[in-house]
């Protein structure tokens, strides 16, 4: 997949996942990008565990799955992310 289709794929993931997570997310639309990027390739990785049994580093494709692979990534990044950030405050 393309850098531009990593791009749009992140920014409507992590929109998606943003909205769908409960309380206040901080961050501009990079950090929205960056987070539906990173949510792209732990969804893809999960998506190919569960379908094959293999750990592989994986995206998903530019297509409806795909895109419902990036967002349940980018929840599970958000989680990740705000547990660490809390415990650091």
């Amino acid at each position: 997949m393309n850098i531009i289709a990593w791009v749009v794929l992140g920014l409507l993931a992590g929109a998606i996942a943003k909205a769908i997570y409960p309380g206040y997310q901080g961050g501009g639309i990079l950090a929205t990008i960056v987070l539906g990027i990173v949510g792209a390739f732990i969804g893809g990785t999960l998506g190919v565990l569960l379908t094959t049994g293999k750990l592989a580093l994986a995206t998903p494709t530019f297509s409806i799955p795909g895109l419902g692979l990036a967002v349940i990534g980018a929840l599970i990044a958000i989680f990740i992310w705000y547990s660490f950030a809390r415990r650091t405050v």
